[in-house]
């Protein structure tokens, strides 16, 4: 058979695995490594001659630079791929740097090879590095390395994120950010479907990982060349504690390592111009690429419907079955990847195919997003020696959220070369039917899923998968940090499949074994006026209530303490049948409020609105009590969202308007997109929107946001007159008044609000203020409202 010259294949391959040397000032940076292995990669092909003619470069995005809580201390490259490039002697006119994830290497290799064979490029460096070990010790040491480079040319970046969900809201408010907490989920979650009990199931995790410590131990390249017998990886030790259950440290992926690794592609007619030896050749028969859904909206949590299409999508385009693989290597950050990906392809527990070629994530190392480019080289080698036999590669990444899989083999394809339609694999994907998610759960449910977090090998506090037996909505739920009895009884086990109870929290919603113990740790609602306050002044005068936001050190930001304080404030206000109207300001003339306290959030500090919002007031949708925004400086961001929840406002005439959570990353949530756009008019509020710009009272005062502009010392003033004008009249018909608008205010017709059927009048007509008002009126006097 006569081979096309527009065939694409791997001709080189190349890895380094680094100790930490004993002088740390020697440590070698990620672009290092990366090098390292491409210059092997060349020499496995031919020779260093080779660099001239590499035209594209792409490397694996590391870790230390896949997102905003990975970062390097010592710094690192602006153009990664240019950096291994200046290494190697390659001045490429093409360079990537590839999104994160760690299916990425094999993703790469389907992309480039269908841009080999189109003539697009003729030959491809693909290089990864991870340095993490030198930064763990040398960061632990106090020592001081420099890995900045400033490297100019061409650089495609893709980006940390690919658009991909793998974290929402719910699992950011949980601090559900760690793939073992992920993975642990799944892994118990299978176990369920499995009807297995948790001492079973850890066998055979544990009879899973130890065969793959076995090929780690032979492996040279391996971080760990320990064997582990299974007992070893399951019994727990002072050396092996529980990080999060179901895993021991001895199950889990290790990422302290220095590892690089390169694969060198090119076509066939520009291997035989070279004289790269066809024993060097492996070909790609088959792959794909897929990405799945978040972890709650799966239709089981402990599988990936995208891993499946991806890995039977690869062998059917190689026109293999699983049978026909000699050689694999598995992604194998956690048991339950391998083991589904066994179970997908029919390959029992006591097949003798090895899995592994390198010996996984947990004992060869874990590289970061470049742990299947080692997976690759080390399958090639493999396919060397034994020619003609067909060999698997599979990445993941996330938690089984992005996979991409490969088939190779010496052989050449027998009808040619031919590229796989990822696309149309995907929307196979996508148009599985999700499982609907409650963020405010209530009720009976049952326990799906669930994990302990550990504390140096000590039990923290459970967080758990549940369905809601009414909706069969899918929901997360901890348990009450006070609440021992319901983690002890997560921790025996035997909870899969038992009937629980749940309760909207926004600290994290709660769930217990019953109804009862479910009530003893709800939030107690205050709705009485405390004598003091920390973070707010409140003083009443007649039938007005001032609060005064009360942070000047933060421009009276709020954090969840102040937030929960002034929802307090706010309950008792609405509670209070003296008090008819409130004003809301900032302390000192600076700021009205600077909205979410970021400093407090970067340095760690819990994050979390109570159910009513910013300030207690932003999504407290059923207030029917008028409050007045007295706007003394900045009202930015959230301090904006909080004037506009407002009924009415003035400022001062130094005061500024906007919303700059663009600027830094975020975005007006608390109801500044909302409220705005239907306060002020469309085109104005986005232009404010998204540029994050600032505008001024007079600004403010000529789109209709705000009420009035005074000078500073007139503002106070101006809020009581108001105040005081509201008091005269009916509280009740006041009350009556923002009840019917907040009713009618979900219709976007005029309409529909104007003729939708409501009761408002109906409280009107039964209260005292009605017949008071027009017993008044006939008998010429001042009403006397009593607000009843």
């Amino acid at each position: 058979m006569s081979l096309c010259n527009k065939t694409p294949i791997i001709v080189g391959v190349g890895q380094v695995t680094e100790q930490v040397p004993a002088d740390l000032t020697s440590c070698s940076s990620h672009a290092d490594l990366a090098a390292q292995a491409s210059s092997r990669a060349m020499s496995d092909a031919l020779n260093d001659s080779l660099a001239e003619h590499i035209d594209t470069i792409a490397c694996v995005r590391t870790f230390a630079d896949s997102g905003p809580f990975q970062t390097c201390p010592f710094g690192g490259s602006n153009n990664f791929p240019r950096s291994v490039g200046n290494r190697i002697g390659a001045n490429p006119s093409s360079a990537v740097y590839e999104v994160a994830g760690g299916q990425s290497p094999q993703k790469l290799v389907g992309e480039f090879f269908e841009k080999l064979n189109a003539g697009e490029c003729d030959m491809v460096l693909l290089a990864g590095g991870e340095a993490m070990a030198n930064i763990k010790v040398a960061s632990k040491h106090k020592v001081q390395l420099d890995w900045r480079e400033e490297v100019a040319g061409q650089l495609e970046d893709r980006g940390t994120f690919d658009g991909s969900h793998m974290v929402t809201r719910m699992e950011f408010e949980l601090n559900l950010m760690q793939p073992v907490q992920f993975y642990g989920l799944m892994e118990q979650a299978r176990r369920g479907e499995k009807d297995l009990d948790a001492d079973a199931y850890n066998q055979k995790m544990a009879n899973c990982f130890s065969k793959l410590s076995r090929v780690a131990a032979d492996n040279p390249y391996a971080m760990n060349t320990k064997s582990y017998e299974a007992e070893e990886l399951i019994t727990v030790t002072d050396n092996n504690k529980m990080v999060c259950s179901p895993y021991p440290k001895n199950l889990v992926a290790k990422d302290g390592v220095n590892q690089g690794a390169a694969l060198l592609l090119t076509t066939v007619g520009k291997a035989k111009e070279l004289g790269i030896a066809e024993e060097k050749w492996t070909y790609l028969h088959g792959y794909a690429d897929t990405k799945e859904r978040v972890m709650l909206k799966r239709e089981k949590i402990g599988r990936s419907r995208a891993m499946e299409f991806a890995l039977k999508d690869a062998l059917e385009a190689a026109g293999k079955t699983s049978a026909d693989i000699e050689h694999f290597d598995l992604y194998s950050c956690f048991p339950i990847v391998v083991a589904e990906a066994c179970e997908v392809m029919g390959i029992e527990e006591n097949d003798p195919r090895p899995l592994t070629q390198t010996g996984g994530l947990a004992y060869f190392g874990g590289p970061g997003n470049n742990y299947t480019m080692h997976g690759i080289a080390s399958l090639v080698e493999t396919l060397r020696k034994d020619p003609g036999s067909f060999g698997m590669a599979s990445g993941n990444g996330g938690w089984m959220s992005k996979h991409s899989v490969g088939v190779y083999s010496t052989a050449a394809p027998q009808d040619g070369w031919a590229s796989c339609d990822s696309g149309k694999l995907q929307r196979a994907v996508d148009a599985i039917p999700e499982v609907e998610v409650e963020h405010n759960p209530h009720g009976e449910a049952v326990l799906e899923a669930y994990i302990i977090n550990y504390f140096k090998g000590n039990p923290l506090n459970s967080v758990i998968i549940g369905r809601l037996k009414g909706s069969n909505r899918r929901f997360y739920a901890t348990n009450p940090f006070l609440d021992s009895d319901t983690l002890q009884q997560t921790l025996k086990g035997d909870c899969l499949g038992r009937t629980i109870f749940v309760e909207a929290d926004p600290k994290g919603n709660r769930y217990a074994y019953s109804e009862p113990r479910l009530l003893e740790f709800s939030p107690k609602q205050v709705e009485e006026f405390q004598d003091s306050y920390e973070f707010c002044k409140v003083a009443r005068n007649g039938h007005i209530l001032t609060v005064t936001i009360n942070r000047p050190e933060t421009r009276n930001a709020l954090h969840p303490p102040a937030n929960q304080e002034l929802e307090n404030v706010f309950n008792a206000f609405e509670k209070d049948k003296d008090l008819w109207v409130a004003i809301i300001t900032g302390e000192g003339d600076a700021s009205f409020s600077a909205g979410n306290d970021l400093k407090y959030m970067a340095l760690g500090g819990e994050m979390w609105v109570p159910k009513t919002g910013f300030a207690g007031i932003t999504s407290r949708t059923d207030r029917t009590k008028p409050i007045i925004a007295a706007v003394n400086g900045v009202a930015l961001g959230g301090g904006l969202e909080i004037a506009m929840a407002a009924d009415i406002i003035v400022a001062v005439e130094h005061a500024r308007f906007g919303l700059p959570e663009v600027k830094v990353g975020l975005f007006a949530g608390a109801g500044g997109v909302q409220r705005l756009t239907r306060q002020i008019g469309r085109k104005k509020a986005v232009e404010m929107i998204i540029t994050g710009e600032p505008i001024t009272p007079q600004e403010a005062l000529d789109a209709g946001l705000i009420n009035y502009v005074v000078p500073a010392d007139q503002l106070m003033k101006q809020a009581e007159a108001i105040a005081l004008k509201i008091t005269e009249a009916s509280p009740m018909a006041v009350s009556s008044s923002l009840q019917l608008l907040n009713e009618s205010s979900r219709f976007a017709g005029e309409d529909d609000a104007v003729t939708f059927s409501h009761t408002v009048f109906d409280n009107l007509l039964n209260s005292d203020d009605f017949f008071e008002g027009s017993t008044a009126f006939a008998q010429k006097r001042k009403p006397r409202w009593i607000g009843k």
